[in-house]
C-alpha cells in the first residue's frame, strides 16, 4: 500500500552526530518526522538513520523520497489531487 503524506515538503531536523533517528515511513506518526509506532499492523517499517554530523538535514515529508530518510523533492512531482494527512485517530 501507498504511505500517507504527511505533509508535501520537507521537516527540518537539527541532527547531532552519532544519534540515532528513526523516519517514520508510513505518514501514520503524530511525532513526523519520526516513528512512533503507528505503522503497527501494516507493511512499512521505520527507517534507522545515523548521523554523522551535527547540522540540519531535510526528513522527507511525503514519504514518496527516493533517497530515504532524507528529502529528495518528490513532493514536488506529487499532483494537487494527492492528500495529505495528519490524522492518526484511525489507529486501532
Amino acid at each position: 500500500s501507498d504511505p500517507v503524506i504527511a505533509q508535501k515538503r520537507p521537516y527540518p531536523v537539527e541532527v547531532v552526530e552519532g544519534k540515532k533517528y528513526f523516519w517514520c515511513s508510513c505518514g501514520k506518526s503524530a511525532r513526523q518526522p519520526f516513528c512512533d509506532g503507528s505503522h503497527e499492523g501494516t507493511d512499512f517499517l521505520p527507517q534507522t538513520y545515523t548521523a554523522p554530523a551535527s547540522r540540519t538535514l531535510y526528513f522527507c515529508g511525503c514519504k514518496h523520497t527516493k533517497g530515504a530518510p532524507l528529502c529528495d523533492g518528490a513532493h514536488n512531482a506529487l499532483s494537487i489531487t494527492d492528500s495529505c494527512s495528519t490524522d492518526t485517530s484511525s489507529k486501532t
